[in-house]
């Protein structure tokens, strides 16, 4: 049979628990499975308050969902605490949990997959640690405990894949919180599966696409002619067949390679903005923000890309969500090389929309290895604006990025002092209050 020819190793995917929730409640003292307890973002950055992530207990008693509900779907109830984000303190627990997994795999076996989740390929240690996969899982999620006071599901395969699915499916609702899938289970435990949406890389619209097909299960589609899905769907049908075979041929200590980079920032404005001085003003900022990105990997860019999304009004009387364009430039990442497309950009294609969404990009990267001089503009102001960017770089790296800021990110509009106290778009907070 072809399974007997795929690669077979043993791999855990670690997810923890109610992440954000979960360190909240441990940073106050309680046990995270026990106490009703939400992470609600701020108002102004998420239109109105969403709550990012929801205790065990807050979704069993309030029917309360992460990235879904609301503050106005926030309950009356003395019981339920509502605490903002602390970014710093999750990407600190993230660092000290996958600190952990190395005491019983290799560095590169383990791949931090999300800020709550890790592939750890377990194929040449297991051994070391118990006389079952389960029983070192087991030991992992005791030791995550013990040590950081999170709890953990842990999906278990001969390959990603299968422990992914494993996690999702099964590890999430069984009392010990582990998951398991083989090869020789596959039949089992993921033919079974009667939504496809259950399924890690089936979303809604892929479903519905199958369902078009005849296919409407796991089954229907173990058992669909692989030539067929591929005519139908191209090379995501062969995908789509290989997972419901619980087939995976990628390596975790192979590092994927881009084809092509790009840079760039995007932003949900706090509210509506309708002048065009206070849209530049943040188009400016953002723009900035990635002229200092491009300096820090020392990358000059040859094409940059503005996009703006239009407020949910504006979309709803023009029929439009907003625009996207990109435009060829001489390769470079100064201040005003990189924010002057951009506005032109702007000016050319904007006609008094409100916007709520900026984003700017930039690509055809290429090595900052010299300078390109102009032949209109005096070489010696060239290289001392040149340099100007470096030594504003330098002084935000040492002193932080509010102390040299435009005198534009004052006026009403401007977002980068706001922005810069953010970390993944949420209150960075402090990890020790």
């Amino acid at each position: 049979m072809f399974i007997d020819q795929e690669p077979h190793g043993l791999f855990f995917l670690i997810d923890n628990k109610s992440f954000y929730a979960s360190c909240e409640a441990v940073q106050r003292g309680f046990n995270p499975l026990k106490v009703p307890l939400v992470v609600l973002s701020e108002e102004k950055n998420t239109n109105g308050g969403l709550i990012l992530a929801t205790s065990p207990e807050a979704k069993h008693l309030f029917h309360l969902k992460a990235n879904v509900s609301r503050k106005r779907d926030l309950p009356n109830d003395p019981r339920l605490l509502v605490v903002p984000p602390r970014m710093n303190l999750y990407i600190q627990r993230n660092l000290q949990i996958n600190q952990l997994f190395t005491h019983f795999a290799a560095e590169e076996d383990i791949w931090p997959y999300s800020i709550d989740e890790s592939i750890i390929d377990m194929t040449h240690s297991w051994q070391l640690f118990g006389q079952s996969p389960r029983q070192v899982a087991r030991l992992i999620q005791e030791t995550v405990r013990r040590k950081l006071g999170l709890y953990t599901t842990v999906g278990i395969g001969d390959n990603p894949l299968q422990a992914k699915i494993a996690l999702d499916v099964y590890a999430k609702h069984t009392a010990d919180f582990i998951g398991e899938i083989h090869y020789e289970t596959v039949p089992k435990m993921i033919w079974t599966i009667p939504n496809l949406t259950d399924v890690w890389g089936i979303g809604n619209r892929t479903a519905k696409h199958l369902n078009r097909l005849g296919i409407h299960n796991m089954d229907d589609l173990a058992h669909t002619n692989p030539y067929f899905l591929k005519q139908e769907m191209g090379l995501i049908g062969e995908q789509l067949f290989a997972t419901a075979w619980g087939v995976d041929r990628s390596q975790v200590c192979r590092k994927p390679v881009v084809k092509s980079a790009s840079l760039g920032n995007s932003q949900v404005l706090p509210r509506d903005y309708q002048t065009q001085t206070e849209i530049e003003t943040v188009i400016k900022e953002i723009g900035e923000q990635v002229a200092a990105r491009l300096r820090h990997h020392r990358k000059l860019a040859g094409c940059l890309s503005l996009s703006i999304g239009f407020s949910y009004a504006a979309a709803a009387e023009t029929g439009q969500a907003g625009f996207h364009h990109a435009i060829r430039v001489t390769p470079c990442n100064s201040d005003r090389e990189i924010v002057a497309p951009l506005l032109f950009l702007f000016r050319q294609l904007w006609t008094g929309q409100s916007v709520r969404n900026i984003a700017v990009y930039s690509s055809r990267l290429t090595p900052d290895t010299s300078q390109q001089l102009d032949l209109f503009t005096d070489p010696h102001q060239q290289i001392k604006n040149d340099r100007l960017g470096h030594v504003i770089d330098e002084i935000h790296q040492k002193f932080g990025f509010t102390k040299l800021i435009y005198a534009t990110s004052l006026t009403r509009g401007g977002t980068a002092v706001q922005r810069a106290k953010l970390v993944g778009g949420h209150n960075g907070g402090n990890a020790y209050e």
